[in-house]
Formats: structure tokens, sequence, C-alpha cells
């Protein structure tokens, strides 16, 4: 069988007003209601009525303040254990990052070296064209020097003939030599005409 909770709490609210009432009656009746055995019942009555009290009070607003303190503590912890598997995938990506990191310095380094080592081979190679190209441009030059100095020398030779002919025929020229040079060439005129 059930119960109305007005009417059990009705009851309560009554039986508690009686009691106080006649407990504060024969307390005054014997004088001392600290010591008396009535004082010790109205003691453990407040005490029940207060622990009662207490009792519902928890019951019907801590439940709801419990549960929700309890969904947001759970909630926290979730949030926190997502936020610890986060921050333990970044650091495992971080660690990876790191220790591949020095590898890649690694790979830096000598390929570096390597470029290093073939752009001075390719000055080298650059260099030895060079000296080569004007290895050539003055061999060109020296030869075009040459022969700029032969034909030079050859037109002061052939002037210095023609001069020292000159000088030679002038010497021995006299005019009765002249006058034979002068009826050969005549004769030789004469002869090629017919």
């Amino acid at each position: 069988m059930t119960m109305c909770p007005g009417l059990l709490r009705t009851t309560g609210v009554v039986c508690g007003t009686v009691l106080l009432t006649a407990g504060s009656a024969a307390a005054a009746e014997s004088g001392d209601v600290v010591h008396s055995a009535f004082g010790w019942v109205f003691r453990i009555l407040n005490f029940l009525l207060v622990f009662g009290a207490a009792v519902y009070a928890g019951r019907r607003y801590g439940r709801q303040f419990f549960a929700t303190r309890s969904a947001r503590i759970a909630s926290a912890m979730v949030e926190a254990a997502q936020l610890r598997q986060q921050a333990e995938a970044e650091l495992a990506a971080i660690e990876s990052r790191l220790a591949g990191l020095e590898a890649e310095v690694t790979a830096l380094r000598a390929r570096a070296h390597q470029e290093t080592a073939e752009e001075a081979e390719r000055i080298r190679t650059l260099a030895a064209e060079e000296v080569q190209k004007i290895r050539r441009i003055v061999q060109d030059e020296i030869a075009a020097a040459e022969r700029a100095a032969q034909l030079e020398l050859k037109a002061l030779a052939a002037r210095l003939a023609v001069e020292r002919a000159e000088a030679l025929i002038r010497q021995r020229m006299n005019p009765e030599l002249q006058a034979k040079m002068f009826r050969s060439f005549v004769g030789s005129l004469a002869r090629s005409a017919n």
C-alpha cells in the first residue's frame, strides 16, 4: 500500500509539533530539562528532524547538483583524455621529425658538398676552356702578326731591292749605254712587227 506524500508530510509535522510541545511541558514540570529522559528524547528527535531535513534537501537538490557536477567532471575527464591523446600524437610526430631532422641535415650537408664539388669542377672546366680559347686567339694573333711582318718584310725587301737596283742602274748607266739600250729596244720592236 502506498501512502500519499502530502499525508506523510502532514503527519510528520503534527507528530513533531506534539513532541516538541510535550517535551517542553514535561521539562518545565521537572525543572531539569537537559538531564531528564524527556530531554534526551527531545535531543534524539531534534537530531532526527535535522538529519531528515538534511537528507530531504540532499535528495531533492543534491541529486541534480551531483548529477550535473559528475557530468561536468566526466566530460572534463573525456576532454582531458582527448587532449592528452592529441598531445601524445603531436609529441610522437615532433619526435619522429626530430629523429628525421638529423638525417635530413646530414643529407643536406652531403648534397651541399656534392654541389660544391660539382660547381668547382664546372668552374675548372670553364676556366680550362677559356684558357684554350685565349691560347687559340693569341696563336691566331701571333700568326697574323707574323704574316703581316713577313709581308711587310717582303715589301721592305722588294722596295730596298728596287732602290738598290735603281741605284746600281744609275751608277752604271751612262749616255753611251743608254743609247745602246735604246737601239736594241727599237731593233726588237722592228723584228716583232715583221
